[in-house]
């Protein structure tokens, strides 16, 4: 079986359509948004070969994967944003960041649900030997010399995360059959949470979960939003405000950690910050980290292996074999991945605008082309004459509190912001650049994996701690 459909029609009033991951298929399916095919394919190189081939097309479900006979993947999901829109019933892309605002100010609070009510748990295998048997490893470029896991979300919960929720992304790779590397991006919450750990040299239990509801993964992307998102936030909650009706969490099996509960698979262990190990067997035998390749990267260039702190898995849940549980590989550097990152960000930077001064900003858009947490722009409406500067310190307010933004632009409300001819053509028409260009944190923090960032490291490996931010332009 092999079928395209697209059909305009506006959704259902269905309330819980995107409640789990299989609801939300079945509803796409229902849409005519959904390309599934039984032809076989290969988690190298060829699903995301296909995905990058159908960018910002509708999500594709493959139900015969190659080496994977118990296991059906997914990808694409939220790479047509109109979809989206239309899955959590937002008119258009300007509701979307206003109405995803006004949700994370209102979280909605987590249900616990027994553990035989669980999906993610009518299977439970303890102590595995192989992780990789159990999950789909992907590779995108044959410059990776090793697969990845990298569409599993993170949950951290309780005291871990100062009684909050935290939801994210860390590539995985198990070369050690039930411990694998879990690469952290220096500053995000899950630093925050391994730094709290290291100095008392205490393992930190988590759940990494495969499948998740739709909104789970949308708050996954919210990544470097920490003033207005900070570590002790509910992203979980905030999860159940976007799609209407509370995030179902479940006990671990095997370790004090919580995991969502309508998850397609589940694995359970916890991250040690002192036991740090090579990405890569490459780079292992080099010594040296930030030289060699692997995943690409948000940024648009490839990747690169570093040593980083292990997760050992300590039981991986699934939903029944039977049924083919459904994992999400997530190519990085694609519209699906590019919408996850920045949907939230837009919002949490009209927040960020809001909270400074009520009713001058109107959008915030993070177009494809400055990669996810590189820049933005942010559309404002001077009231009266008392209105200007606002549009600077907006600017400076998120390079600031968005690690390693690098361009942000203001921009007036007879422009497009969704219109890179209009931005450039603003740019090129309505700039002094004696005046009007900003750079307001030179040597601040900034992000590893922007090149232009780790060249500052000149012959030193390429890490955080050798690169200098060179401050984001407003």
């Amino acid at each position: 079986m092999q079928e395209t459909l697209r059909k305009e029609r506006a959704a259902p009033g269905k309330e819980h359509h995107a409640s789990d991951l299989r609801s939300a298929l079945e509803w796409l399916r229902g849409q005519g948004d959904l390309i599934e095919t039984d032809k076989p394919v290969d988690p190298d190189l060829e699903i995301t070969g296909l995905q990058k081939h159908l960018d910002g097309g509708c999500p594709v479900l493959f139900n015969n994967v190659k080496g994977k006979p118990h296991h059906r993947v997914v990808t694409n999901l939220f790479g047509d944003i109109k979809v989206i829109n239309k899955m959590f019933g937002w008119k258009d892309d300007a509701e979307r960041v206003k109405k995803l605002a006004y949700a994370l100010r209102r979280p909605l609070k987590p249900v616990e649900v027994a553990q035989n009510e669980a999906p993610c748990q009518e299977h439970v295998i303890e102590n595995p030997k192989d992780v990789n048997e159990h999950v789909v490893a992907i590779r995108h470029t044959t410059y990776e010399p090793e697969l990845t896991v990298g569409s599993a979300i993170r949950c951290v919960t309780g005291e871990q995360f100062d009684g909050g929720s935290d939801l994210g992304y860390n590539r995985m790779n198990f070369r050690w059959g039930n411990v694998g590397t879990f690469q952290i991006s220096p500053g995000s919450h899950m630093w925050q949470v391994v730094n709290k750990y290291y100095k008392s040299n205490e393992k930190v239990p988590i759940t990494m979960c495969f499948g998740v509801p739709p909104a789970c993964t949308l708050l996954a992307g919210a990544g470097f939003d920490y003033a207005v998102l900070p570590m002790g936030c509910d992203e979980i909650g905030i999860a159940g405000a976007v799609q209407g009706t509370p995030i179902r969490l479940v006990k671990a099996r095997t370790v004090e950690a919580m995991a969502i509960a309508d998850s397609e698979l589940v694995l359970e262990g916890y991250v040690d910050p002192r036991d740090r190990r090579f990405e890569t067997k490459e780079s292992e035998e080099a010594g040296i980290q930030g030289r060699f390749h692997f995943h690409p990267e948000w940024a648009g260039y490839m990747g690169k292996a570093y040593k980083a702190p292990t997760f050992h898995v300590t039981a991986v849940t699934m939903r029944e074999p039977k049924s083919k549980p459904i994992i999400f590989a997530l190519g990085v550097h694609t519209l699906d991945d590019h919408n996850i990152d920045t949907t939230v960000r837009e919002a949490a930077l009209y927040e960020l605008c809001e909270r400074l001064q009520p009713g001058i900003v109107q959008n915030v858009v993070i177009p494809y082309c400055m990669t996810d947490w590189g820049g933005c722009i942010i559309q404002v409406k001077k009231r009266h004459q008392i209105d200007e500067g606002w549009q600077r310190n907006f600017m400076a307010a998120a390079l600031s509190c968005s690690q390693g933004m690098r361009l942000a632009i203001a921009v007036s409300e007879d422009v497009d912001p969704y219109s890179m001819d209009d931005i450039m053509w603003c740019l090129t028409t309505r700039v002094n650049p004696r005046t009007d260009i900003l750079n307001p944190i030179p040597g601040g923090r900034g992000q590893t994996f922007m090149p232009a960032e780790r060249m500052t490291a000149g012959e030193k490996q390429w890490t955080a701690s050798n690169t200098n931010f060179e401050g984001g332009m407003g």
